[in-house]
């Protein structure tokens, strides 16, 4: 698996697209932090960037890379190695590179200008966010061998978790608003792990304001450090079980 993951690293970090990306984040954290006096709001402001960019990236990138690796990983398949141990390896290189990206461009700027709890929160919630959506994307390159349907499945999973899901949940709670909803609005907000990231770092910056509803229900609940515990349980499950998924479909899947 060492070697396989070795490979993948050398791969990526040629690719001209990881390093564009690496570049984008810096320009934008650097940018906010540098336009606003109080380090709060740059910080707030790059939380647009961390939640709706970062997905984007990660789950298209995945995406793309698997089904152009397709011919690489069916020769590795070839060999006498474990389908399991194929898959791990890719998906850990491109986990690894990725998460290199993000520290590199949006880890180093929080660090320099708001090394601090909120700061270091900010940056475990990217990083969990980032790997989520390696996660996720692994699973919808497996289901299909169709680069296009692929694609089209990871798309659909980035604009659900980051438009939709929102509107899914107003839905509900005008729906229902005369039934107690907090208990049930924290089990929809840990259906979706750009939600989570949002409220973990929201809890920590205690910006009330920006919380929305379901931050609002997970700090009356759970105070700000129970409730960024459990976030951050939640999103780890959003890492494992996707991927876990995905390693049981590779291992059946005829190619």
């Amino acid at each position: 698996m060492s070697k396989i993951i070795k490979y993948v690293l050398h791969d990526i970090f040629r690719n001209r697209i990881l390093l564009a990306y690496v570049i984008l984040l810096s320009i934008s954290s650097f940018g906010l932090f540098m336009m606003n006096e109080d380090v709060s709001k740059g910080l707030s402001s790059l939380l647009t960037v961390l939640l709706i960019v970062v997905p984007l990236v990660s789950i298209l990138f995945t995406t793309i890379y698997f089904f152009n690796s397709y011919e690489f990983i069916e020769l590795l398949v070839a060999q006498p190695l474990k389908r399991k141990d194929i898959l791990l390896g890719v998906y850990a290189g491109v986990s690894v590179s990725l998460l290199a990206a993000f520290l590199l461009g949006i880890g180093l700027p929080v660090i320099m200008f708001e090394n601090s709890a909120v700061g270091w929160q900010f940056i475990i919630s990217g990083s969990l966010l980032t790997l989520g959506f390696v996660s996720l994307a692994f699973l919808s390159s497996v289901i299909t061998r169709d680069k296009t349907r692929g694609i089209g499945i990871a798309m659909l999973l980035w604009f659900y978790f980051t438009l939709i899901f929102d509107g899914v949940v107003l839905m509900v709670l005008f729906a229902f608003t005369d039934y107690p909803l907090e208990k049930f609005t924290i089990f929809l907000s840990c259906l979706n792990p750009v939600d989570l990231a949002r409220i973990m770092v929201l809890l920590k910056m205690d910006i009330s304001a920006l919380l929305g509803y379901t931050g609002a229900v997970f700090n009356q609940f759970f105070g700000s450090s129970l409730g960024i515990v459990l976030s951050i349980t939640v999103m780890v499950l959003w890492i494992v079980v996707p991927i876990l998924f995905a390693v049981r479909i590779f291992n059946k899947k005829n190619l």
